[in-house]
């Protein structure tokens, strides 16, 4: 919508130009010339055109607007020296003799034709540019070089996941975190599922993000992709690849599938799920905790259910309380790239003892 206004704006300018232009009475073919107004039209269409079928691309736009202006200025103003020169050597070269104040109404017009151009030009390419990070002071960095600390961008399943919230509340990230809009939207979706376990899982996520912005310590952002043509097609995942790639940053999951994509993708990966198996299990055994069992287990007699952050619990004895929150005691906990599991039995009864064999001594005596 902005840059709809801004190309509005532009032809505007540039037949103000024209009009000025016909309404001094010292130009050198005289008043009322509406080729001007042609010519200047003409430009602006063109130049229109030429930003249309350019990649369009984003970056802040209140900012990137006034520092596109600056700049359109200053390089207006060195060409505004130049103007005089070419003028000059037009009459040389075509024979014409002007008198000076035509020749300074033809200067003129020239400047002003400059001037517009230049201005939008320089707003439209910076904001249409790939180089679209730096929102503190923009556009300082024209290459994608980045220094200090790389972007993290957060995956659906890491928001999700919850524990993102506790690891912030530590003070350990100092980089950038970044939401995609196409992140959210997807957050959004599990939400608003007609299944209640996604739309639990849904607004989990949801809270988490919500923790994420109270959080004083953290710089979040969220990035909205949807005017870039090369990023915002294809499925999310795909989409945060390419975001990953084009802003140099690391993509922060406990996707399994997704970790091994990146790694082929040549995508900088922080595993939650790897983090957490390099420290001390959370649940340790004979630890009592309480989960809702779902389904049957694999085995005879188990229960499985889920605790909130996906966590995966199978308890032995359990398959006669299905749809039932029970306590059970930890026996082991097992952590992997793909996610963690508990085992634990219903209520915390110990394995029933084995039958002792009957030996010669236990015979009843004669």
């Amino acid at each position: 919508m902005i840059l709809h206004v801004l190309r509005a704006l532009f032809v505007l300018l540039m037949a103000a130009v024209g009009w000025t232009y016909i309404k001094d009475e010292d130009v050198p073919y005289g008043p009322n010339n509406w080729l001007a107004v042609a010519i200047a039209l003409v430009i602006g269409v063109f130049l229109i055109c030429l930003d249309i079928l350019a990649p369009r691309k984003k970056l802040s736009l209140f900012s990137g607007t006034f520092f596109g202006l600056l700049v359109g200025i200053i390089i207006a103003y060195a060409l505004s020296f130049v103007t005089p020169l070419a003028v000059d050597q037009y009459q040389a070269w075509s024979g014409e003799l002007w008198e000076r104040s035509k020749a300074d109404a033809l200067v003129r017009y020239v400047n002003l034709l400059m001037g517009v151009v230049t201005c939008y030009l320089s707003i439209s390419f910076i904001l249409q540019t790939k180089d679209d990070f730096r929102f503190i002071v923009p556009y300082v960095e024209f290459s994608k070089q980045t220094k200090g600390a790389r972007p993290i961008l957060l995956d659906t399943s890491v928001l999700i996941d919850g524990r993102i919230g506790d690891i912030a509340q530590t003070g350990i990230l100092e980089s950038q975190l970044v939401v995609p809009r196409f992140i959210l939207h997807e957050l959004q979706g599990i939400a608003d599922s007609a299944d209640k376990l996604k739309r639990n899982r849904g607004r989990r996520g949801l809270d988490t993000l919500q923790q994420l912005q109270a959080n004083p310590r953290l710089d979040l952002i969220h990035y909205d992709s949807s005017g870039r043509e090369d990023i915002s097609t294809g499925p999310p995942d795909e989409q945060l690849m390419r975001l990953a790639k084009d802003l140099n940053g690391r993509v922060l999951t406990n996707d399994f599938n997704l970790n091994k994509v990146a790694q082929l993708r040549g995508v900088d990966v922080i595993n939650i799920n790897d983090l957490a198996n390099a420290m001390k299990p959370v649940a340790m055994p004979g630890e009592k905790m309480r989960v809702r069992l779902l389904k049957a287990g694999a085995e005879p007699g188990q229960g499985v259910g889920y605790l909130d952050d996906g966590t995966m619990v199978v308890v032995e004895q359990g398959r006669n309380h299905l749809n039932e929150e029970v306590e059970f005691t930890v026996t082991s906990a097992l952590q992997t790239s793909a996610g963690r599991m508990i085992f634990g039995r219903l209520g915390g009864n110990s394995p029933d003892p084995a039958p002792r064999r009957r030996t010669r001594t236990d015979a009843p005596s004669v």
